[in-house]
């Protein structure tokens, strides 16, 4: 049998094997066995390898274990653009499509290091789980009103000048909140740190721990890799070049950054300073909590209007079809995070102020409550898988240490 046949071979039998995987592990080794094949075949072209971080990476091995599969599918930022480049990319018999078959095992990794493990599966339910979670928050702001005001007209009664605790006072929120987010920042941290554990980067040669770390944060802070490899962008619905992803993830992410910020010099206003909301429109010391969540909402608002826009027009060879509600329920999460914020910020000295609050207190629960289980660890686990590259690149290779 010539090596084109086998290939071909392997590749129809791993299809069949992951459309009739009886568990989700049988699926989730059919999935690295496709990446671990189509690496083999990107690793005798080479084409890419100015791509992104992905395929230098790659270069750097002869076989793809699956610890291997995990790193670089969490660095490859599904950019498109090895797929339009790729002579052996479908309709080729080698049916190669590098973005796609690591967006399958990306999901497979987020609920393989899971913590608590049961709690993976929400990643193959993400879209009904992120809606209960959602009803669930919104309903038990609106029965605490109710129980705390005696009535439903509680509701629509205007409680004072933008009074938010007169509704929650602000203890009983944080003695809600704080719990809910420590165990989300647990359950991430335990969850990345079993990824980093497995990926074993080692560490970088001595003098050059800072210069690593300092680069990982900087590619993921301008997401780098969604430049294409050349700065002109990654691609969307064909083989054109657009920064128009790039730029609205970074308003997605730094408004969300700023909207964290805010509440993070609020909280630092309440209890160091002595300052309570709400806090003026100002551009003074007192006001920077509001011009922060401002700010933040507006790109809380833009960012995810235009990466839902982006994602109903990619191309449909670029990710995996049955992570999309996924991906559109965690886009439409932060839309309500950032519209409800910025609602309430607006008209909170109106009657409607309450079912604003429960609103946006509602989403900001069920952000909270799904974080390690939903898109949000994506961005968690790049960092991770960029952190690794930024050490990996400055040891000597594997290959080279195996020569000697």
């Amino acid at each position: 049998m010539s090596t084109l046949e086998g290939l071909v071979r392997a590749a129809q039998g791993l299809a069949e094997g992951r459309g009739s995987a009886a568990t989700p592990r049988a699926a989730a080794a059919a999935d690295e066995a496709e990446v671990a094949r189509q690496l083999q075949i990107c690793n005798a072209c080479r084409y890419c390898e100015g791509f992104c971080a992905v395929f230098p990476a790659m270069t750097r091995r002869l076989d793809f274990p699956s610890a291997d599969v995990h790193y670089l599918a969490n660095l490859c930022h599904s950019c498109g653009a090895c797929l339009h480049a790729c002579q052996y990319a479908p309709p080729h018999e080698f049916a190669v499509n590098v973005p796609q078959a690591m967006a399958r095992v990306r999901a497979r990794t987020y609920e393989h290091y899971a913590w608590p493990a049961a709690f993976g599966a929400a990643y193959r339910h993400n879209g009904p789980v992120l809606a209960m979670a959602l009803a669930a928050g919104l309903a038990l702001f609106l029965v605490l009103v109710v129980a705390m005001q005696g009535t439903v007209a509680a509701l629509w009664r205007h409680p004072g000048a933008g009074s938010f605790y007169a509704l929650f006072p602000h203890n009983l929120m944080v003695w809600m909140f704080a719990p809910v987010f420590a165990f989300a920042l647990l359950a991430i941290c335990i969850g990345v740190a079993r990824f980093w554990r497995e990926v074993a980067p080692g560490a970088a040669p001595a003098g050059q721990q800072g210069a690593a770390v300092a680069e990982a944060v900087h590619d993921a802070l301008r997401l780098k890799y969604l430049d294409g490899g050349h700065g002109e962008g990654c691609n969307n619905e064909d083989d054109a070049w657009t920064l128009a992803r790039r730029r609205f993830h970074h308003l997605t992410f730094y408004g969300f950054v700023l909207c964290f910020a805010a509440t993070s010099v609020a909280t630092l206003y309440h209890y160091g300073l002595g300052w309570v909301a709400p806090y003026p429109w100002a551009f003074s010391w007192m006001g920077l909590p509001k011009l922060l969540g401002t700010l933040g909402g507006l790109g809380l608002l833009a960012g995810p209007v235009g990466l839902a826009w982006l994602h109903r027009r990619r191309h449909p060879l670029h990710g995996d079809a049955a992570q999309r509600p996924m991906d559109l329920g965690f886009i439409a999460l932060l839309f309500m995070l950032g519209g409800s914020g910025l609602a309430l910020a607006l008209w909170r000295d109106s009657a409607g102020l309450p079912l604003l609050l429960c609103a946006h207190l509602g989403a900001v629960m069920a952000f909270f409550a799904t974080m390690p289980y939903g898109k949000f660890a994506h961005g968690v686990y790049r960092g991770a898988a960029l952190l690794k590259w930024a050490v990996e690149k400055r040891q000597p290779s594997r290959l080279t240490l195996g020569a000697e």
